[in-house]
């Protein structure tokens, strides 16, 4: 069972917004944060005029609205008020992002503001936390085509209240919220383009979704005729369940240029998470969808592997210390400066995906720098599959008792490992691992190992 802890934000002022001799002022609070210059209460940003206003006071919303809602609320679960944990906002240089995800850990969300939207470069790079209250939201809606937007992502002075106190708030953050968003980071860097429209069938399409929630899934597939829902795949199809749960791009249709849909292809049909991407005007909302509404990310499991090898754990610290907020982290480029393998150097950057200290670009097929607000200390404590796997290995559950070729000359080992009263057979393999336990014959490779193949892959390199 999840935990929840609070991380307590503080602002100097609620952000607020107001006209202003220059047009519309939008001023963000900033709490707390990690810039290049290390740590600091009140980072400050940006402080220029934004392009594409109405495009991109919508595009905020659109991120704001995730943070708020629950897509999903399991049966006998009440409908209680959520009390959202507030966006997240990295400066990259170049460009800012925004990030949020739900309360059911099914939806996550990133508005790209790229350089085309930003009429100034920003003021320095890092990652904070970003105040969207009521008012501020009330605001943005009412932004017009011809009305210009100021947006400032920090301030230079320290505002207090009359009574010299700060804007405080505690936010519940629950585990698998945490998972959730390292699981989307992850099942992101193993998707490929499969759909690409243009932006007037990409508005017939979202448009014609049903408001309500959908039971099962559905498939989208892409015909002559343009995009479709149907009951199986056919041609390059994505699987999608609560399909409703894109909805929350409608508000951006107007502005749309393309869509793309990117999904990982699994052999055996089964619905896989997908990202859909929605192209601006020099901005990019993009949204992850997690298999099935009734399971969020954080159950995905995607990021165990990494996670239970020791050796990524030091190459991860190796490579975060070389990492400088860059837009597009160059693979090739952290392998020569940390002289570990571009396979290594992959293998870090799942681990700090994990930890909240990366995220990952479907449009750039990339990694990005940015650092989340929460306790990397623990991750491993997050998945119990993980801290199974390590316990099985303590206990001396692990026997392996051949090593052979498979087909095609790989070569591949077959462990035993005693959980309670059964031994369970696991086969690790280049092509993929096996195990004969109920979870795995369940949920196959979809899920992330189960802590058989996890305790194996452990016993193997130790």
């Amino acid at each position: 069972m999840s935990t929840t802890t609070e991380q307590t934000l503080r602002y100097a002022r609620p952000s607020l917004m107001s006209p202003g001799s220059r047009g519309n002022e939008l001023m963000l609070s900033t709490s707390g944060g990690v810039s290049t210059s290390g740590e600091t209460d009140h980072p400050r940003f940006f402080d220029d005029f934004l392009g594409h206003a109405e495009q991109n006071a919508a595009a905020l919303l659109a991120v704001s609205r995730v943070a708020r809602t629950r897509f999903y609320t399991p049966p006998g679960m009440l409908a209680a008020a959520l009390r959202a944990a507030d966006p997240v906002v990295t400066s990259n240089g170049d460009r800012l992002r925004f990030e949020s995800f739900s309360a059911c850990c099914g939806v996550y969300a990133r508005l790209d503001l790229l350089p085309g939207s930003l009429e100034a470069p920003a003021l320095a790079s890092g990652t904070t936390n970003v105040d969207f209250n009521p008012p501020v939201r009330e605001a943005l809606a009412r932004v017009g085509g011809r009305d210009p937007l100021h947006l400032r992502v920090g301030e230079d002075v320290v505002v207090t209240t009359l009574d010299g106190s700060v804007t405080e708030k505690k936010v519940p953050l629950p585990e698998r919220w945490l998972r959730g968003f390292a699981e989307a980071q992850v099942a992101a860097a193993g998707m490929e383009p499969v759909i690409d429209v243009a932006a007037v069938e990409a508005r017939r399409f979202l448009r014609s979704l049903p408001r309500t929630p959908s039971r099962g899934s559905l498939w989208v597939t892409s015909t002559t005729s343009g995009l479709r829902l149907a009951s199986r795949p056919s041609g390059p199809s994505v699987g999608l369940s609560g399909v409703e749960r894109l909805r929350v791009a409608e508000p951006l249709l107007r502005f749309a240029r393309r869509l793309r849909i990117y999904t990982r292809v699994v052999d055996d049909g089964a619905v896989a998470a997908s990202v859909w991407e929605v192209e601006l005007d020099d901005a990019r909302l993009v949204l992850g969808i997690s298999p099935e509404r009734s399971r969020g990310f954080s159950g995905e499991g995607g990021v165990l592997v990494d996670l239970a090898d020791d050796a990524a754990v030091d190459d991860a610290d190796l490579v975060s210390a070389v990492l400088a907020f860059e837009p597009v982290v160059d693979v090739d480029h952290l392998s020569c400066e940390t002289r570990l393998t571009t396979e290594r150097v992959r293998r870090a950057l799942t681990r700090l995906g994990a930890a909240g200290r990366v995220g990952f670009d479907v449009a750039e097929r990339a990694y990005f720098h940015r650092e989340l607000p929460y306790d990397r200390e623990s991750i491993d404590r997050m998945h119990p599959r993980l801290a199974g796997a390590r316990a099985l290995v303590a206990d001396g559950a692990v026997r392996f008792v051949r090593l052979g070729p498979a087909g095609g000359g790989d070569d591949w080992r077959t462990a035993h490992v005693r959980s309670g009263d059964v031994e369970h057979v696991v086969r690790l393999g280049p092509q993929g691992d096996r195990c004969t336990c109920p979870w795995f014959a369940r949920h196959r490779d979809l899920r992330g190992p189960c802590k058989h193949v996890l305790a194996a892959r452990a016993a193997s390199t130790s």
